[in-house]
Order: C-alpha cells, then sequence, then structure tokens
C-alpha cells in the first residue's frame, strides 16, 4: 500500500482548515502547453521483445522536450496504467517543490487521471536535462525522454551549427514487476546485469546478422565540416560507462549537469546515470572523409562499455555522412579500446563565477555514511536507515504534511538531532533556510562481506557546488588545501559519482567519498539519492526538509488539480 487510507481523513480536514491561500485549480477548458501520456505496452526494442513496457506518447524514449529559461510551460501528464500510480520528474531543473515530482512532494497520479505540472526553469539553467517516472519502481527505465532548456534571451556562449542528443538507457530481459518483486523479496533476487544499453532507444546484439526498424544501431547524421553540440543525456538505470568516439577523438566538455563550463578537451566520456554533459563535437571535413574513404573507413562508431559491474558490457551506435540506412548492427570487432577510469570531472572549471561559499561560510557537516546489508533480504542503508515506499513511506507526502504544519510527520529541528542529521522516527534530514551545509557521502564496505559499488547520487531542488572526492575517509583540511592548490573552483552540478576504489574491504571500513557545499534556499522536502534505480528500491534514498511551514508559505502554489489529494490510495505504485 502506497498510503495509510486511515489517516486520510486527518489530513483532509487539515487541509481544508488551513489558513494558507488555496490556488486555484485549472478547469476542464483549460487546455495545457504540452500532454504526455505514460502507458504500458509489448514492444520488440532492440531485437528483444517485451511485455509490459512504460512508454511515453507511445514510444521509449519519449519526445525531445524543448523549454525557455524562465518561461513557464504547462504539461500535462496523464496515467494510462490500468493499475500503477505514476509522477513525473524534471531531472535537473530547480522547480517549485509542489512540482518536483517525487511521491515525497506529491500524491502520485492515479490510474485514469492527469497532473498539470508548471515547469519553469530558472534564469540561467540552459542547457541538458531530462524527464523521467519517479513512482514506486522501475518505471524509469523505460519512462523518460529528454529536455532541453534553451537561452531565453542571446545566444549559447559556445557557438556551434546544431545539436544532436544522444540519449542513453538500460535495457533488460526481464520484465519492471518481476525486477522490482526480487529486489525487495527475502530471499533477494538480483535484477540481473543489462542487457544492453540503448542510444535513443535503440541497439543491436552480437548474434544479430538481419537488421530491421527494431534490431538496429542509432545513427546520428552529420554534415561534414560543422560543429555540433553533443548531448549526452544518462538515464541509464544501472550502467556507469566509459565512452568514445571512433575516428573523433577530439571533443570539448562545454556543459555538465545543466551549468556552462570553460572548454575541457577530451577523447573520451566517462558518464554515470542521471549525469548529462555537452560536448563541441567537430564533424569531419569533406577532405577527411575522402581519406577515410580511401582507407576502407565509411562509418565511425560510438562505443560503450559498463564500468564497475561483473560483468562487461559493451554498446554501440553510429556516426553517418550519409543518410541513414536503418540497416547498421554491431561491428565483428570493437574499434576502440576504451579506459576504465577517466575522471574527467575533477577537471572541470565554471565558466564564470558561481558565487561558491568558502568553508568558513558552512554551517554544518551532515556525513552520510552508505553501506549495503545483507540478512535474506539486500537493503542500503544511510546512516542506519534505509528509505524507500516499499521499507518507509509515511501516510501523506511530507510536503503536504510541512505545508498543513502536520508535526507529527515531520523531524524536530536539525539543532536538536544528533550530528548524523536525522530525525529517525520520519528519517529525514532536516535544514534551515539560509544554512550552507556541507555534505559527505561516505562508502562503506557492506556487512558482512565488505563488499563496494559505485553510485550516481543525485539531489533534487538544488544544485550544489561538487568538492570532489577520494579514496578512504573525508578530511575536510585536505580537501580544503587540494582546492586551494588546484585553483579551480568547483562547478554546479546535481549528479556525482561516489566512486569505488577497490572491489572488497572489510565490513563498515570507510572506503571512498564524495563531497557537496550546499546553499539551503528553496523550501520543500527534496530526495538525495543514489540514481541506480535497483539501489533506489533497496532503500538508497535520504529525504530532506528545507524549512518550515513559514518559508513554504512564500511558495505560490500552482494552479494543479489534486495538488492537496488526497490521492494515490487505491493501488501501489
Amino acid at each position: 500500500m502506497l498510503y495509510n487510507v486511515l489517516a486520510l481523513p486527518v489530513l483532509v480536514a487539515l487541509l481544508a482548515s488551513s489558513v494558507t491561500c488555496q490556488s486555484t485549480s485549472n478547469d476542464t477548458n483549460f487546455v495545457p502547453d504540452l500532454i504526455l501520456r505514460v502507458s504500458k505496452q509489448n514492444i520488440s526494442q532492440a531485437c528483444i521483445d517485451k511485455a509490459d513496457v512504460a512508454l511515453i506518447n507511445g514510444t521509449s524514449p519519449g519526445p525531445r522536450i524543448n523549454l525557455k529559461e524562465g518561461a513557464t510551460t504547462t504539461i500535462r501528464v496523464y496515467n494510462d496504467v490500468l493499475d500503477q500510480n505514476v509522477t513525473m520528474h524534471w531531472h535537473g531543473i530547480n522547480v517549485s517543490p509542489y512540482m518536483d515530482g517525487s511521491t515525497v512532494s506529491q500524491w502520485p497520479i492515479i490510474p485514469g487521471d492527469y497532473f498539470d505540472y508548471e515547469v519553469t526553469p530558472p534564469d540561467g539553467s540552459a542547457g541538458s536535462y531530462f524527464y523521467h517516472s519517479h513512482a514506486k519502481g522501475m518505471h524509469a527505465v523505460s519512462a523518460n525522454g529528454p529536455l532541453v532548456v534553451e537561452e531565453s534571451v542571446g545566444s549559447p556562449p559556445y557557438a556551434y551549427d546544431e545539436d544532436r542528443v544522444i540519449f542513453l538507457t538500460d535495457q533488460y530481459n526481464r520484465t519492471d514487476a518481476d525486477i522490482e518483486k526480487g529486489l525487495v523479496s527475502d530471499p533477494f533476487k538480483w535484477s540481473g546485469e543489462v542487457s544492453n544499453v540503448l542510444v535513443n532507444g535503440q541497439s543491436a546484439i552480437s548474434n544479430t546478422t538481419q537488421a530491421s526498424p527494431t534490431c538496429s544501431l542509432a545513427e546520428i547524421q552529420l554534415e561534414p565540416g560543422k560543429t555540433y553540440r553533443f548531448r549526452f543525456i544518462s538515464a541509464c538505470s544501472l550502467s556507469f560507462l566509459s565512452l568514445g568516439v571512433q575516428g573523433h577523438e577530439n571533443m570539448t566538455i562545454i556543459e555538465a549537469d545543466g551549468s556552462y563550463t570553460q572548454g575541457l578537451s577530451i577523447s573520451n566520456l566517462q558518464i554515470g546515470g542521471g549525469q548529462r554533459y555537452s560536448t563541441l563535437f567537430y564533424a569531419k571535413t569533406a577532405e577527411e572523409l575522402a581519406a577515410d574513404r580511401a582507407n576502407g573507413t565509411t562509418k565511425y562508431y560510438i562505443q560503450m562499455k559498463t564500468l564497475d559491474r561483473p560483468a562487461v558490457h559493451t554498446s554501440f551506435a553510429v556516426i553517418t555522412y550519409s543518410a541513414p540506412t536503418g540497416t547498421e548492427l554491431n561491428p565483428a570487432v570493437p574499434p576502440l579500446t576504451l579506459p576504465n577510469t577517466t575522471l574527467t570531472d575533477y577537471n572541470l572549471a565554471p565558466l564564470s563565477y558561481n558565487n561558491f561559499p568558502p568553508a568558513s561560510s558552512v554551517t554544518r557537516r551532515v556525513l552520510i555514511t552508505v553501506q549495503q546489508i545483507v540478512n535474506g533480504t539486500v537493503i542500503w542503508a544511510q546512516n542506519g536507515y534505509p528509505w524507500s515506499e516499499d521499507l518507509f513511506h509515511p501516510a501523506a507526502p511530507y510536503l503536504l504534511s510541512l505545508y498543513t504544519n502536520d508535526t507529527s510527520n515531520l523531524p524536530p529541528p536539525s539543532s536538536s538531532l544528533p550530528a548524523s542529521g536525522i530525525d529517525p522516527n520520519t528519517r529525514t534530514f532536516p535544514a534551515s533556510i539560509g544554512e550552507v551545509l556541507e555534505i559527505v557521502l561516505q562508502n562503506t564496505g557492506s556487512q558482512p562481506a565488505g563488499g563496494l559499488d559505485s553510485h550516481p547520487f543525485h539531489a533534487h531542488g538544488a544544485h550544489y557546488y561538487d568538492l570532489g572526492s577520494g579514496n578512504g575517509s573525508y578530511n575536510a583540511t585536505a580537501n580544503e588545501a587540494r582546492l586551494a592548490a588546484d585553483g579551480i573552483q568547483p562547478v554546479l552540478r546535481d549528479t556525482t559519482m561516489v566512486y569505488r576504489y577497490g572491489l572488497n574491504t572489510t565490513a563498515t571500513t570507510p572506503s571512498g567519498w564524495r563531497a557537496w557545499r550546499l546553499r539551503v534556499q528553496s523550501p520543500g522536502v527534496w530526495p538525495i539519492h543514489c540514481h541506480s534505480l535497483q539501489h533506489m528500491i533497496m532503500g538508497m534514498n535520504t529525504i530532506w526538509v528545507f524549512g518550515d511551514k513559514a518559508d513554504l508559505d512564500t511558495v505560490p502554489l500552482p494552479k494543479s488539480n489534486g495538488l492537496l489529494g488526497p490521492f494515490g490510495t487505491n493501488v501501489t505504485a
């Protein structure tokens, strides 16, 4: 059960008695700017037939969405799935807390209903994003799509002729429902590794000799001599990738997670689930193409391999300078030797001043110890507490409790909590508006075996300053000295990797960290979680309550139906 039905009458009474001004819902005559419909269908994709695949507007990935900085776009999301709730999250965009699309901030959309999301990208947020379902489960493996925020005025700070989206997703041979069931079962059953990594919804498999529209590599068509902006967007559920392009070893990173960076020349890219990078991609000239053809090269493969997994999977797409054929299959021999580690994020620098807060402004440091616990079931716990909709969920979304000032569902002030920062009763981390937090994600050996994994951690509601990462335990003094020695201001990110620095250690031993600095500015309730979907289902989520009711009252209520519920009480998510 997603929510406690018995608590609903109390919540409704609280909503009715609230003195905060109410929003006026959109009426039946309202016409949204965009419509997304979530459904489930049996499809053939990347050479395999799959049942009950979550789609958006009938496809996976869904359509590209283009938004403007500062402009509000109303996107109506319909739930056409017969037996499950859905929501929609605008990954990386700092939206109103009511529009974030997670089940800690809204009632989910029940079957047959819809919700109007008002999405307003802030000024200065032009960049690459994506949208995906954020209700419980594996929907987001396929219910996703690219989203681009464009400048409201002027041009991007880098010149290019056109852009191309390289949208990365994982594929599994099992159904979402089967995977979800195994992840929360006793005995535990793992999802299995990915069967393929798709580019723009396409790929092939190694033993296929006959191409078809549903069994062929994605073809990225270019024109000779042009400069392109390649938007690499990883909506992968598990895969951490090393990626390169045959015959095009000179790319320049210009954007990471929606923030422009100083140009950084790379020959290959490392990208985790939830991360986005834009690179300038320099197409070959007509003369260079002629020389390649004379040497027998007529196509150029994008090659990807998975990192930090028990088995390495390699996938491909094709760069073409002619009309796509729809018949491209995997090469007989991979053309590239990709590195296992590149760590390009250490070398990124913001394009312009980004108001990085110095160490002297930090009000609190919160250490979050991440650990896998194996005991029949397998869970991921943060400071000893897992959080997921299966393992722990309040009677109503936390954000609505904040709106109604239902303190029984909210944490006490952070000053009354231990140094771990978590309230064990609500399993939330409170913070006051105006604080500057230093959040340290500490990887530790699993119990009892000491295993380690890598994790792409994503923050809702705010971009943080990435302080870097390292092996062992976090040392604030040493890291501050490193930042000063490098002379590079940290970039703003919303998804960064907590790396593993070995396969195993002893149980509970600190074995790698990632540190952030975050200004608490946006009232609301915001998840910070691993973006590996399996790990989320297994408990790798933290929930942050920024501000109190008075702070939330400064945020206008949108005009969305069902904003104040009670929805989502009749089916599981």
